[in-house]
């Protein structure tokens, strides 16, 4: 099994703190970042990023569904890390401050250990591109509430 590797980002016209608080808020604002390849979202514990417990299904593709239990974690300034206990899927959001006064960049990293054999090669090679995609349209939702 190989380690499987999206990452996307973006330059969003806001304070990094917003940024991140709007991120790290799953009671309120995280839901309606989401587009419709996510479903059955539910906050189980917490709420407020360090201690969240949260529940999603993503649909990457019409066949590939993941069941979705996440534990939140803040091991860094500006950084949320979402651990899939049904998995060894791992999403990295780092928020830093842009190029420009009062931007912020965020970079969103997605790990899994893949699959072998030729279903890993055709995971390998398509499954980053289509989980950037999902992930591109977060972050453009999350540009649009924040800016």
């Amino acid at each position: 099994m190989a380690q499987v590797e999206a990452t996307t980002q973006r330059e969003i016209a806001a304070e990094p703190e917003k940024v991140f608080d709007t991120l790290a808020d799953y009671t309120g604002a995280r839901s309606e970042l989401l587009p419709e390849q996510f479903s059955e979202y539910e906050v189980r514990e917490g709420g407020d990023g360090e201690g969240t417990l949260v529940h999603w299904k993503l649909q990457a593709t019409s066949k590939r569904v993941r069941d979705c239990l996440l534990e939140v974690t803040e091991p860094a300034d500006g950084e949320l890390v979402e651990k899939d206990r049904n998995s060894s899927m791992v999403t990295t959001w780092r928020v830093t401050p842009g190029q420009r006064e009062k931007t912020a960049r965020v970079t969103v990293t997605t790990v899994w250990n893949g699959a072998g054999g030729i279903g890993g090669f055709f995971e390998r090679t398509f499954a980053p591109k289509g989980l950037a995609r999902i992930y591109d349209q977060v972050l453009a939702r999350l540009a649009a509430k924040v800016e």
